[in-house]
């Protein structure tokens, strides 16, 4: 006989994790892809849900193939931290140089210009990278899915 799953509240040991869905992440994608093309820049367009899983990605013809993980890894190091990439310099000030120096080296982790965190009502639900442009390129495009969400 199976044990019934406790109502949600004070019992549960789960808790609701709201994502980014399909629709907008092809939408976000979407615009960042319009913005590139605006600026005349090839880049690779990458969006995550809030636990960094690829939700959905474009690569432009022309884009650098190492940007392909790059964009990726903007998106996934903005979910995790909810934090844009361009802003870890400042963030990592006012720690110690062991901590400056070591996160830098954590696979996947990127700390310059490109990718933004998705907050929807100030819950997270993923986040954008873009890379293959200057990082102001990039961010500039990055802010463009954001704003084709109603996001910023």
């Amino acid at each position: 006989m199976s044990k019934p799953t406790p109502a949600l509240g004070a019992s549960a040991i789960s808790q609701v994790q709201r994502v980014i869905d399909a629709p907008a992440a092809l939408q976000a994608v979407a615009a960042a892809v319009q913005t590139a093309s605006a600026l005349g820049v090839a880049v690779n367009v990458a969006v995550v849900d809030a636990a960094g899983v690829l939700a959905a990605f474009a690569r432009m013809p022309g884009a650098p193939l190492h940007s392909v993980d790059i964009a990726i890894d903007k998106a996934y190091t903005s979910a995790s931290f909810g934090l844009p990439t361009s802003q870890w310099h400042q963030a990592l000030a006012g720690h110690s140089a062991a901590v400056r120096e070591g996160i830098v080296l954590r696979p996947r982790f990127v700390a310059f210009g490109g990718g933004l965190p998705l907050l929807e009502n100030g819950v997270r639900i993923g986040a954008i990278g873009v890379s293959g442009g200057s990082e102001t390129q990039d961010e500039t495009i990055a802010l463009a899915g954001l704003q084709a969400l109603g996001l910023a």
